[in-house]
């Protein structure tokens, strides 16, 4: 009776962290753009935040830029975006979907993300309309400085 009961305690527990397998079952991105590899935070409907580990051995290092490898801001923008796809995925109804960049907004570069470091990604849900279009507000920070920031808006593909 006391392993029934703890069971559904469990099943009734949100679940808060994904790895980078339960990110690949909710997200179809994969190598070389799938740019999430944790999610450490989760609060349903609301809001994420993802981790990204810049490495060296990324595949846009080699061309951007030599001597001075920077992570493409274009790159934060769909790392910061993948982050947002797995609140989605996540919402009722939602699971299989794919919803895709229809705009960024207010896109701000506040300071380079470079390898060895950890881009902290925290993206919120402002509004979903009609279960097809959503607006969502996301910041990186590395070492607790901001780095990126923007106000992206998706759209549910058919």
């Amino acid at each position: 009776m006391e392993q029934i009961a703890e069971q559904e305690k469990q099943s009734s527990i949100e679940k808060t962290t994904f790895t980078v397998q339960e990110i690949q079952e909710l997200l179809p991105h994969r190598y070389p753009f799938a740019l999430v590899d944790r999610i450490l935070d989760y609060t349903p409907g609301e809001k994420a935040v993802g981790l990204k580990n810049v490495t060296i051995n990324e595949p846009f290092f080699p061309g951007h830029i030599p001597g001075n490898p920077l992570m493409p801001g274009v790159l934060q923008l769909e790392a910061l975006a993948q982050v947002g796809g797995v609140i989605l995925t996540l919402l009722p109804g939602m699971k299989g979907k794919f919803f895709a960049y229809a705009g960024v907004d207010n896109a701000r570069f506040r300071r380079p993300v470079v390898p060895g470091d950890q881009l902290i990604m925290t993206v919120e849900l402002l509004s979903f309309k009609r279960n097809r279009i959503a607006k969502m507000q996301g910041r990186g920070l590395v070492d607790n400085q901001l780095a990126v920031e923007a106000q992206m808006l998706f759209s549910l593909l058919d």
